[in-house]
């Protein structure tokens, strides 16, 4: 009895979704108006505020990391405050929470100003905002659009199902540019989980916030992705946005009401109020000086086969990697090696590349689904040479700081989703691509190298010293049989700690990542 009913359930899900797939097709995407960065922003403030520093090291450019939460959240706020010609967004998650609102009241107050804003944002999460999206696309000086979009607002699982091997394929860059002139890239979406205001989890995550002659070449990404033809005006695809006038001004209302209620709470007033925040307003941005390049995915990747890597921004970033001749440094959230990723560790560290690596740990993931997927390769990393490290729950690191700054919710779950890999102390990425199959294959995304001995050093001076605080060192320990089995070592109240069974694991849980183990999904982590 059960079993015929799963089987219809299942039979009457695939119908579904062919008659869906049958039904439902995009809209046409020609004759849009394509737009490119204003160029012509050397005398606004801002930028007046720039040159002189920018003339002191010709060909360079200026960079701050934003390594907290909060940090991060100020100075979007403040770019956006400082926006005198342009606003360019582009984002995997742009979630319209507590943080996300009080950013879109900044981002309306300056198309009011006459500041021309482009939102470019991945379709996948969208399904609870698209009223909120039409509503701030109907704003004059404002155009969203939707990056690979569903044909229907609703049905999207059935929609996935029918049409996975396009919807499969997703936007995961992230970057926010003001007038040509000053840029974030990192790996943070939008939302309370990535600026630590979330009760229920904190994720460590690191952006960098640059100006000078980098960021022309950051805007030009920005435009590949902008005018591709997978880029969707909201208006098309959302209904709402065919609603009266009348009904757009008066949800775009609420909207900004919402907004300025969240800037008006504690929290977003101190971050205001904050020295970084009044710095970058005023034009002085504080940071390091050097070499500045993207690294990017172009648009194309995503229509593609997985296996053509020739819009694939991923060989530039190996060719970094690989011409570490000391230490590598690699920080990846999501972690899932091959059979050629670990012939490429062995190659890197029979050179005499010392390579240590920082993901999470099971009880700090996510996506159990990933730790399914990276867990069997510890054992041949760790043979290979590799340091192997895990990020706890209870850790909270900014990577770039040497002193912990307060959250704004003390008891949040951390979880590591940083992206950053660092060549010989001497090169830092930041970006949003993973050291997984997804960002390599399927997923667009981007990055900055930045060529800093000295923040180089401030981020492997700040792991040295906490590592072992706020992760696991994953060993292998042999038995008398001659059998291996992991250990786990961390630093609590200043002792070392090893236990032999993995953190925060139950049986039920290690049963449940068993399992995952016997999908045929490593391609799709």
């Amino acid at each position: 009895m059960a079993s015929g009913f799963w089987g219809r359930s299942w039979t009457a899900a695939l119908l579904a979704a062919a008659v869906l797939a049958g039904c439902s097709s995009l809209p046409p995407n020609e004759g849009r108006p394509q737009t490119v960065a204003i160029s012509d922003t050397a005398d606004t403030a801002l930028g007046k505020a720039l040159a002189p520093r920018l003339a002191r090291t010709p060909g360079q450019s200026l960079f701050y990391p934003l390594g907290t939460g909060p940090d991060a959240l100020a100075a979007r706020l403040a770019l956006a405050r400082a926006a005198t010609r342009s606003l360019d967004l582009q984002y995997y998650i742009f979630d319209a929470d507590h943080t996300g609102k009080a950013l879109i009241g900044d981002i309306i107050d300056a198309a009011d100003r006459g500041v021309r804003v482009r939102i470019l944002v991945d379709d996948l999460h969208t399904d609870k905002s698209d009223k909120v999206w039409a509503a701030v696309d109907s704003h004059p000086n404002i155009e969203v659009r939707l990056f690979n979009p569903f044909a229907q607002r609703g049905g999207r699982w059935l929609q996935l199902l029918a049409d996975y091997s396009r919807l499969n394929r997703r936007m995961h860059n992230k970057q926010m540019t003001i007038d040509n002139l000053v840029t974030i890239v990192g790996g943070r979406n939008i939302g309370d989980a990535y600026f630590s205001a979330r009760p229920d989890v904190d994720f460590s995550d690191l952006d960098v916030m640059v100006a000078g002659p980098v960021v022309p070449a950051v805007s030009a990404t920005f435009d590949q992705y902008w005018n591709d033809q997978s880029a969707y005006a909201v208006a098309t695809l959302v209904p709402e946005g065919k609603e009266a006038p009348a009904e757009m001004r008066a949800m775009r209302k609420q909207i900004q009401e919402e907004g300025e209620a969240a800037k008006a709470s504690p929290y977003v007033q101190e971050l205001l109020d904050s020295g970084l925040a009044k710095g970058i307003e005023a034009g002085r941005l504080p940071g390091y000086v050097g070499g500045a390049t993207v690294i990017a995915d172009r648009p194309e990747k995503i229509r593609e086969d997985p296996d053509d890597s020739s819009s694939h921004g991923g060989p530039q970033l190996r060719k970094l990697l690989e011409q570490a001749k000391t230490d590598l440094v690699l920080v990846s959230p999501y972690f899932v090696p091959n059979d050629d990723g670990i012939e490429w560790f062995k190659a890197q560290i029979g050179r005499g590349v010392h390579i240590r690596v920082l993901t999470n740990s099971f009880e700090a993931t996510d996506v159990a689904a990933v730790h399914a997927g990276y867990a069997p390769w510890r054992k041949k990393l760790l043979r290979a040479g590799v340091e192997l490290y895990e990020l706890k729950a209870t850790a909270f690191g900014d990577l770039t700081r040497t002193t912990k700054k307060p959250r704004m919710f003390a008891s949040s779950r951390a979880s590591l989703h940083a992206k950053a890999y660092m060549v010989d102390r001497q090169r830092l990425y930041i970006g949003s691509l993973n050291l997984d199959p997804r960002s390599i294959r399927i997923n667009t995304e981007m990055g900055v190298v930045l060529d800093s001995p000295t923040l180089s050093q401030r981020f492997a001076d700040n792991m040295d010293k906490t590592l072992l605080d706020v992760s696991y060192k994953v060993d292998l320990k042999k038995d008398e049989n001659g059998g291996e089995t992991l250990t786990w070592t961390t630093r609590e109240q200043g002792k070392l700690v090893t236990v032999d069974k993995e953190p925060g694991m139950s049986t039920f849980q290690h049963i449940g990542i068993n399992l995952l183990r016997l999908l045929p999904i490593e391609d799709e982590l």
